[in-house]
């Protein structure tokens, strides 16, 4: 059971394995952290390795994760159809890129990212992925306090049954006791071994909030509002909805894991393990996508939880299941985004560890600094296509394809190197126009209903059921 338990796209964690000459980076282990999922197949298989449809579990776990949420507002975003149809093409580029990967990995003979980055670039290009690396995580802990403080408020208030005036009915206060009581005992764990039997617990809980989902459509979309644009086939923010996609897909950190994890591995099994995986994690991610959008349709929030009526039980569980899975993801990405800064900056000898002073001051800083940006904004939108656009899409499409084209023999615009020349191009765009949406129209992106009940549970106060 514990090598099902990886983990999933949210949680980046840096790969420390000492690899051979031929087979990894010659930094790898100087400045990367430990990986869980590496702990997990190892303890698990003790040397032996994994089957095509086990390493292909492994794979859709490590992918299917918290982003799936956000795929209706993407639908929002992007327009239904024309969402759909994005949705279908972010996970053909996403395959794409991950076989990129590996065929990187066979031509400079380095099975990790920071190798491969390290061969086509050297340290310039292992310096950039540490940056990215270290925002990827970080931006993620922002999302989870906007969902905790939306989430478990909701949830206090209906067992509670306090006023929303209340100082506990307050999502900064909720965010400040869990940040307190939970995420900074278990950030300032040393080992996170002692973290990593989550993930398989995470996957089953994505699988209760879908089914949920599934069974309130009909009743939730009798009181939605019907809206003008519910059903258009194209709106024009395409890019901020590229970038929830990307956000959703995220699994490149787990490739090369996955890869030395399988008998037999080589270009064509792995193939067929993409293959199954991101089909899977497609199917996965348009059932919420459309069950979601067809219960709320234009309404949709970028947190869909936030979509549904406070009195209902059901959802209330679903959002209880999802903050729990937040709330133990966060330590993970937290001791990521540690370990990057410690390593990059403050430890010369990767054997020596850190004083215990300065591992609870960097700790209780990351911890701070996540909870004060979280409180700033209530939308989990913006901060998905912020984490979209600025790490998940360079690290997802433009770095694995970059990497092919400098370490692949030819010129650039031949044939065989032009569909990954495609994929940098696309990379690159959807990045910089996604900044510019954000810059641009910040005020109109960072606005949502969060912290109140949605209008159209006000206008069916005889439904207890769901109100």
């Amino acid at each position: 059971m514990a090598a099902m338990e990886n983990l999933n796209e949210t949680s980046y964690i840096l790969d420390r394995r000492t690899y051979s000459e031929d087979r990894g980076s010659s930094i790898d282990s100087n400045e990367n952290a430990f990986d869980d999922m590496k702990q997990l197949i190892n303890e698990e298989e003790s040397g032996n390795k994994s089957s095509l449809p086990w390493a292909s579990f492994n794979f859709i776990n490590s992918i299917i994760g918290s982003g799936v949420i956000g795929i209706p507002y993407a639908f929002h975003e992007a327009g239904f159809f024309f969402g759909v149809f994005l949705l279908v093409f972010v996970a053909y580029i996403t395959d794409y890129s991950l076989i990129l990967m590996v065929k990187s990995g066979h031509i400079s003979g380095k099975f990790s990212y920071q190798g491969i980055m390290e061969a086509a670039f050297g340290r310039p290009g292992y310096i950039l992925l540490g940056v990215l690396q270290f925002f990827y995580p970080f931006i993620a802990m922002v999302s989870y306090n906007v969902v905790v403080g939306d989430t478990v408020t909701k949830v206090i208030i209906r067992l509670t049954g306090i006023s929303q005036d209340s100082v506990f009915a307050k999502r900064h206060i909720i965010v400040l006791i869990a940040t307190l009581l939970i995420t900074v005992p278990l950030c300032l764990y040393r080992k996170i071994s002692k973290l990593a039997k989550i993930s398989f617990i995470s996957l089953v809980c994505i699988g209760f909030i879908l089914f949920s989902i599934l069974i309130r459509i009909g009743t939730m979309s009798e009181i939605v509002p019907h809206h003008p644009n519910a059903w258009a086939f194209f709106n024009k923010d395409v890019i901020p909805a590229i970038g929830i996609m990307a956000f959703a897909f995220m699994c490149h950190h787990n490739t090369f894991l996955i890869y030395g994890s399988m008998e037999n591995a080589t270009e064509k099994r792995w193939e067929i393990v993409t293959h199954i995986s991101i089909l899977t994690s497609l199917v996965v991610a348009l059932l919420f996508g459309i069950a979601g959008y067809a219960t709320f349709t234009a309404f949709s929030q970028g947190d869909l939880l936030e979509n549904y009526c406070w009195a209902d039980d059901l959802m209330n569980f679903s959002r209880l299941l999802f903050s729990v899975q937040i709330l133990l993801t966060y330590p993970i990405e937290c001791f990521v985004t540690r370990e990057v800064i410690t390593n990059s900056f403050l430890r010369k000898d990767p054997n020596v560890p850190i004083s215990e002073r300065t591992h609870y001051l960097i700790t209780l800083a990351i911890v701070g600094t996540t909870y004060f940006i979280s409180i700033s904004t209530d939308c989990l939108g913006v901060v998905l296509e912020l984490n979209g656009v600025l790490a998940a899409v360079p690290l997802a499409y433009v770095l694995p394809a970059v990497s092919y084209l400098q370490l692949e023999e030819g010129h650039v615009l031949s044939v065989k190197k032009l569909p990954a020349l495609v994929v940098v191009l696309f990379g690159i765009t959807v990045a910089f126009l996604g900044v510019v949406f954000l810059i641009v129209d910040f005020n109109e992106v960072d606005t949502c209903s969060h912290g109140k009940v949605m209008d159209y549970c006000f206008n069916n106060v005889t439904n207890t059921s769901i109100y």
